[in-house]
């Protein structure tokens, strides 16, 4: 099972976990992650208030 795929001729990051896409790969592997934490933390709470953990 993928989790994340690193597009790097693309520029794009995708998180097979939470649906996540972004076209800012550069900024990611620079330490910009502020985004893709919160597509996980926006994940996290979606499946507690749907009573999936």
């Amino acid at each position: 099972e993928r989790i994340r795929t690193y597009n790097f001729p693309e520029n794009r990051l995708s998180d097979h976990r939470v649906n996540y896409k972004a076209n800012n790969l550069d900024s990611v592997m620079n330490g910009d992650l502020e985004a893709v934490i919160q597509a996980l933390l926006d994940s996290d709470r979606a499946s507690k208030l749907a009573g999936e953990n």
